[in-house]
């Protein structure tokens, strides 16, 4: 299951970078395809705060 809509994921980007967002259903977030930011999604809704994002796991 989606952790969001998909029309709402076409729309969104990295506030940091302005990358392409994709879902992590693992890590239960949203990452980006660009600098790699990890943004938690929490019952249902996505946390865009660069503050609150994790970096890319090596």
């Amino acid at each position: 299951m989606p952790l969001i809509t998909p029309e709402l994921l076409a729309i969104m980007q990295c506030p940091a970078c302005h990358g392409d967002l994709g879902e992590n259903a693992e890590r239960a977030a949203l990452v980006c395809a660009s600098c790699g930011l990890a943004y938690p999604v929490r019952d249902g809704i996505p946390v865009m705060l660069v503050d609150e994002a994790t970096p890319r796991e090596s």
